[in-house]
């Protein structure tokens, strides 16, 4: 089922706590036990699992002392913020797509790789309906469905967002994502039509990672690295596979992962190229 509630908040309140108890030399069995509450809870605080109860942060923040402070104002407003529910909570989705789609939905910019797929938050119905007949045959038509309207409510957020600018999308697609046929041809042809003008926003960069590039690090595997826009918020990397969803937020693997992204658009078609070679494969294979 969905985790609720903004990530980003969740992660805030989380990276405080741990600061605060370990700047106080405290183990979690003893903040714990002061404050009768299970080891497993703190952890699951410490680590953004689930929503912080204001009633905990209240306690903590009188365990440490820091009452009536700036501190203590962020943690309560951070843990008020996190009881709010995303548009996907209701959604019966797994916990690790409920925070992919949080991430998506808080971030600033989110620079994704695809092979040999089309990112998500640039497919057509008809191609993420194909996609999903095809690589997923024990969905059901309705679940087909479900997943094809959840993927255009996520591609919305390339157009507004409540309270924040649109979503910034760098997108890095390997070359075999166009000959990769996904339903027909007359998918196909659509889908190249839908990229081909969607790249011209000003707020998506797509490119194509050509066939001549060479062997580069993380060239064989999907992922997005999303970028926050407040110094205090830390990047984080998912990286897809047909088992689930990984995430990664250690500081040492999302730079790694941000100069894996780099690298491929330095070795990435422009973005003019990209449409040039769009609208060539287009003629050349489903015109």
């Amino acid at each position: 089922m969905a985790s609720p509630g903004p990530v980003v908040h969740r992660r805030r309140v989380a990276e405080e706590l741990r600061r605060l108890r370990t700047e106080a030399d405290r183990t979690l069995e003893e903040v714990a036990d002061a404050l009768l509450i299970s080891t497993s809870k703190l952890s699951r605080l410490e680590n953004a699992q689930g929503r912080p109860q204001p009633r905990d942060v209240r306690d903590l923040i009188r365990f440490y002392g820091i009452e009536g402070t700036k501190v203590a104002e962020r943690l309560q407003q951070w843990t008020k913020a996190a009881q709010e529910r995303g548009w996907w909570s209701d959604k019966n989705i797994s916990t690790e797509l409920s925070t992919h789609l949080a991430y998506e939905a808080e971030a600033a910019v989110a620079r994704v790789y695809t092979i040999p797929m089309f990112p998500v938050l640039l497919q057509t119905p008809e191609y993420s309906r194909a996609y999903y007949r095809e690589g997923e045959p024990s969905l059901s038509g309705k679940e087909i469905e479900r997943y094809v309207e959840l993927r255009k409510q996520r591609q919305k957020s390339l157009d507004k967002r409540p309270g924040q600018e649109a979503l910034r999308l760098v997108a890095v697609v390997h070359e075999s994502a166009l000959y990769q046929v996904v339903g027909s041809h007359e998918v196909m042809r659509e889908q190249f039509r839908h990229l081909i003008e969607r790249s011209t926003a000003h707020n998506v960069e797509l490119r194509v990672l050509p066939f001549t590039a060479p062997p580069l690090p993380t060239i064989g595997c999907t992922y997005g690295y999303f970028e926050f826009s407040e110094p205090l918020d830390h990047d984080v990397v998912d990286v897809e596979t047909h088992a689930g969803i990984q995430h990664l937020d250690s500081a040492d693997e999302v730079a790694r992962y941000r100069e894996h992204h780099d690298r491929l658009c330095e070795h990435a078609l422009t973005t003019d190229q990209t449409r040039a070679r769009l609208r060539e494969v287009l003629a050349e294979r489903y015109t």
